[in-house]
């Protein structure tokens, strides 16, 4: 039997001359029937966690308040990540588009693009888009602006609560939750916070049906899904593809034949071995045969020239830079993992440390106060538990 081919789409980079159209005929759509179809679609955030975008929207329509917000996360922070900048280079007007019906189903008149800030050059090419959108949304009754917000650089402002604070003018930390976004967000007023990709995938929602979107894909895991793959292989580059596939039939297509690991989901994600590929589907936790790992969209590929311990150390020194320092979990916790397996390459601290450390992985797990402090779980437990024998000798 050959090589599965993945199948491979165009849907969110097609350019769409009828998106005026589109706009128009959803506006006009009654609020119900669109956020049934989102519902249906089985559309789960593109940021990596994976909460059902139709019932985001319905939440924020349902809560109490006359002024609401609609902010896209386009702080695209995470290493590896590098699609978003491309989908609001190349098509903009369908992340729009998905601003301006949240705005029309959740009562929100003002929107705002949060844009890291290394994304500046991009800062042209959206104002005059803007320009032209605010004329569209005047054109069909809709009191909607949109404003582009510049980041300044933390990689925690990816984190929706964090991101809020930074709007504000406060330090960029993450709030407790609940109460969550939609009841009280952004000026602690009912927000809608959506991934860039997310709010392109609506575009084919709206032009096509729920139908088309949910046909791909498979259970719990519907559509399709950018990936920014990068490391050893042969064809670098953003690809889109449906989710549900193993690992190991995405390893066939973008491998070098030497691939010995792949890291899903960027430096938060988890790494798989090779001995693990077959078993591992990429998509959202549900009915997926073995186990299925989320991704933002990050897929990095190493081969049996790198050393796992490097990855790792580079991995871990990119948290403790980049940790807010606001819970002891994180802020500590980083360190430690650090300084600990740097002391076990040394030869300072016996191979069983690192078993230690693992304990102060789980306890950052349940303790950190947000995802950055809770993940860096992921790639450690992962790596260490394949790749023991690297991190000694």
């Amino acid at each position: 039997m050959g090589k599965k081919q993945l199948r491979r789409m165009d849907l969110i980079f097609a350019n769409e001359h009828d998106y005026k159209e589109i706009l128009s005929k959803t506006l006009k759509t009654p609020n119900q029937y669109i956020v049934e179809e989102m519902i249906n679609s089985g559309l789960k955030g593109r940021g990596g966690a994976g909460f059902p975008t139709g019932l985001k929207w319905k939440l924020t329509a349902e809560a109490k308040g006359k002024t609401k917000y609609v902010i896209c996360n386009a702080d695209e922070g995470e290493p590896g990540t590098f699609k978003d900048r491309e989908i609001l280079t190349q098509v903009s007007y369908k992340v729009l588009t998905g601003m301006a019906v949240c705005s029309k189903i959740t009562g929100a008149k003002k929107g705002y693009i949060y844009l890291r800030s290394e994304y500046k050059f991009l800062v042209p090419v959206l104002e005059k888009e803007l320009s032209q959108f605010h004329l569209l949304c005047k054109e069909n009754n809709l009191d909607f602006d949109v404003e582009i917000f510049l980041g300044s650089g933390a990689y925690i402002c990816g984190e929706e609560s964090a991101l809020m604070e930074s709007m504000e003018g406060k330090r960029g930390e993450p709030r407790n939750k609940p109460p969550f976004p939609t009841k009280s967000g952004y000026m602690g007023k009912p927000t809608v916070v959506n991934n860039v990709e997310t709010l392109a995938h609506t575009f084919t929602i709206f032009k096509y049906g729920a139908k088309k979107f949910r046909d791909l894909g498979v259970q719990d895991s519907r559509g399709s899904k950018l990936f920014s793959i990068s490391g050893d292989t042969p064809t670098p580059g953003i690809y889109e593809l449906e989710l549900g596939m193993t690992v190991q039939d995405f390893v066939d297509d973008f491998g070098d034949s030497d691939c010995k690991a792949v890291q899903v989901g960027g430096a938060s994600g988890f790494l798989v071995p090779r001995k693990r590929f077959k078993e591992t589907a990429i998509g959202y936790q549900g009915k997926l045969t073995g186990i299925s790992l989320p991704t933002g969209g990050s897929m990095m590929l190493y081969n049996s020239s790198r050393s796992m311990y490097n990855v790792l150390d580079n991995y871990l020194d990119f948290f403790q830079e980049e940790s807010c320092g606001q819970c002891t979990p994180c802020r500590v916790g980083c360190q430690q993992l650090v300084k600990g397996i740097e002391a076990v390459k040394r030869g300072e601290k016996k191979a069983s440390y690192l078993d230690v450390l693992l304990k102060l992985t789980e306890t950052m797990k349940v303790t950190a106060k947000c995802g950055l402090g809770q993940s860096v779980a992921n790639s450690f437990q992962s790596i260490v538990a394949n790749f023991r024998e690297e991190m000694i000798y």
